[in-house]
């Protein structure tokens, strides 16, 4: 892709950057650049490469489903200031 420094200063512009003459042409071979690797990589042969869910190629570790906490609700409801019906009843803060 080929830019000239007035499409530079069109996306600038579009932006509402301000850019001066120097900016504009430092800008310009920057992006030129940034295309001409983006070019260079689409033309490489990727047909026979497996498509990857991550960069690398790793399996997660995962830990059996084991419950290993009790259930303490009966405890922290006996301790709580207000409950009802199984609710922790707190004050309003939003009137």
């Amino acid at each position: 892709m080929n830019l000239s420094l007035k499409d530079i200063k069109h996306v600038a512009d579009l932006a509402y950057i301000e850019i001066d003459e120097k900016q504009a042409e430092a800008t310009l071979a920057q992006l030129s650049n940034i295309f001409s690797m983006i070019e260079t990589m689409q033309s490489v042969d990727t047909s026979d490469i497996k498509p990857m869910s991550h960069s690398q190629s790793v399996s997660q570790r995962l830990r059996e489903d084991i419950v290993t906490e009790t259930d303490q609700r009966e405890l922290f409801q006996s301790i709580a200031p207000q409950v009802q019906e199984g609710l922790y009843l707190v004050p309003q803060v939003i009137e």
